[in-house]
């Protein structure tokens, strides 16, 4: 069951973090919310936090199929 959480926990935050790199929303929010100064720092902040999401949903997956995997007996 942990797996799993941290699978969709990965896959959840890759998702909403790479919509918020590649397309206008979040310049668009922070700026109807006034805070249009801070787009200028959101790559240093978004790409490493991409990245994170990914290690963490691949480290989920490989300890996943790790578990599910039967061993083969000699």
């Amino acid at each position: 069951m942990e797996k799993n959480r941290w699978l969709k926990a990965g896959l959840w935050g890759t998702a909403v973090t790479a919509i918020c790199c590649f397309t206008p929303i979040l310049v668009w929010t922070l700026g109807i919310l006034g805070l249009a100064t801070l787009t200028g720092s959101l790559d240093y902040v978004l790409f490493p936090l991409l990245g994170i999401f990914i290690a963490i949903t691949i480290y989920a997956a490989v300890t996943r199929r790790r578990t599910e995997s039967p061993r083969r007996q000699p």
